[in-house]
């Protein structure tokens, strides 16, 4: 074992003993079920990142281990942090926290002085993507945070007892799980899909053409003309990447006549926000997610110079693409500012919100509530975007879209960027520990309300003692005696 696995270790068994501290109460209570025979998992989380991570711990803490964590990544890449994020470090400041629990031993900041010293941290800006995806890997191991990788979930099903049925491809191999709670750990795409504009699809060949969420091989990309869609800081990381792998040039496309320079996401970091924005009346949390939505958000200044430092690099601004065809040779886009060729394109266009294209809800996609059920805005504030939105609970959970039709829609929470119009945020980093306290309450609230009926009778059968007399009545009857 090398010094720095050894003081990782200690580091570890340092958080195990400030857990064990605060471990009250550490009764297990919630009361087990099965269903034909099998258990029932009181909680299973679909996706194993970095919120699926802090969830399940925050759930066992609360002392509600019947749980179950499904990635479909192998085993240490799970999130985006080694596959398709392609910035050097994260964009939240370095002070971010939240997978820790508030335990300082299973900080970041912890992890990172362990393994590198105080001073590195001291003189460091962000965090390396690469070292945040171990840090939360060893949190992982630490916290004893169980996790099924290469499980993907194809369906979710209600049954007729309540339940709900999760069916799954794990290494391959089918397999139904029930639940009583599920919660949607899916990240950015959770609600939806990535987003291609219908011209790109339909014209070029598949070969010719990538978005930032896949895999890229950027080593095929050396020498090559490359073009970028988009102007977010996915699509200046994926340019950065490509420059730095020697294509012969870099051009980036926006629709957008100016970057934008002020970055929303630094204004809503304060605890008021995070924690209770959730508790604000639906007209002034659609006037706050329509001005915050509409504001964008521009690459980070290190992103941006990344692209910058290149000759090869040329960004065109005011250029939608008016067409886009492909003759054989080339990829053709005509914008209004003229008619540019490239070997490749890369697409960085974000996301959609469609439920109904995600395997766990297409299901029941029909029958959940969105903001256009729930809402109806002023006239001049309407949004198709955010009216597409989930309506969801203040726990992230789904609600019906006609009452009494999907009882069952409770128990399914959505972690997943869809929140964003109900809870102001649950996908990103910053409002980790904000949005799983909440789901963790929500979850833990139904538990014990679903089963009260049983607690009671429990509390009548209560018969372990405390206290024992039995020395001092023997005494008492000796004293007695003697005086007789």
């Amino acid at each position: 074992m090398t010094q720095e696995a050894r003081d990782l270790d200690e580091l570890a068994q340092r958080a195990r003993f400030e857990l064990d501290c605060v471990n009250y109460p550490a009764r297990e209570w919630v009361r087990p079920r099965e269903a034909d025979g099998r258990p029932v998992h009181d909680v299973v989380i679909v996706g194993g990142g970095q919120n699926g991570l802090s969830l399940a711990f925050r759930l066992l803490r609360d002392r509600v281990t019947n749980i179950r964590v499904l990635d479909r990544s192998p085993s240490g890449f799970s999130g985006p942090w080694v596959t398709y994020a392609r910035m050097h470090t994260l964009r939240t400041p370095k002070t971010v926290s939240g997978p820790e629990l508030g335990i300082a031993a299973l900080s970041v900041r912890a992890w990172y002085e362990t393994k590198y010293g105080r001073e590195a941290w001291a003189a460091l800006g962000k965090i390396p993507r690469g070292d945040w995806n171990d840090y939360l890997e060893w949190l992982r191991r630490t916290a004893g945070i169980d996790t099924t990788h290469d499980a993907e979930v194809v369906g979710i099903q209600p049954r007729d007892d309540g339940y709900l049925a999760i069916e799954t491809r794990i290494a391959g191999t089918v397999e139904t799980i029930l639940a009583r709670n599920v919660v949607l750990a899916t990240g950015i795409e959770g609600s939806g899909r990535w987003a291609v504009p219908a011209m790109i699809e339909k014209a070029l060949p598949r070969e010719r053409y990538a978005h930032t969420s896949e895999a890229i091989d950027f080593e095929a990309l050396r020498g090559k003309r490359v073009a970028v869609l988009g102007a977010g800081a996915s699509a200046f990381d994926n340019a950065a990447t490509a420059l730095e792998h020697g294509a012969a040039s870099v051009d980036l496309f926006a629709r957008r006549r100016a970057l934008p320079r002020i970055n929303p996401n630094r204004w809503i970091e304060f605890a008021g926000f995070m924690r209770h924005f959730g508790d604000l009346d639906d007209a002034r949390r659609w006037s706050f997610m329509r001005h915050f939505l509409g504001m964008n958000q521009p690459p980070p200044q290190d992103t941006f110079e990344r692209c910058a430092r290149f000759d090869e690099f040329d960004l065109h601004l005011g250029s939608p693409f008016e067409s886009v065809d492909f003759d054989g040779r080339s990829v053709r886009l005509k914008t209004p500012r003229g008619v540019f060729e490239c070997d490749f394109l890369i697409v960085g266009t974000g996301f959609v919100i469609d439920l109904a294209n995600r395997p766990e809800t297409a299901g029941f996609a029909d029958k959940i509530a969105l903001w256009s059920d729930r809402f109806e805005p002023e006239p001049g504030e309407a949004d198709a975007t955010l009216a597409g939105y989930p309506y969801l609970t203040g726990s992230f959970q789904f609600t019906e879209k006609v009452p009494g039709s999907a009882p069952w829609l409770k128990n399914i929470y959505s972690h997943t960027f869809g929140a964003m119009a109900s809870l102001g945020g649950a996908a990103g980093i910053s409002q980790l520990k904000f949005s799983t306290d909440r789901i963790a309450l929500g979850i833990t609230r139904q538990l014990f309300l679903d089963d009260a009926d049983e607690y009671l009778p429990s509390l009548k059968a209560y018969d372990v003692a405390e206290l024992d007399t039995s020395a001092f009545d023997a005494a008492r009857a000796v004293r007695q005696t003697k005086v007789a």
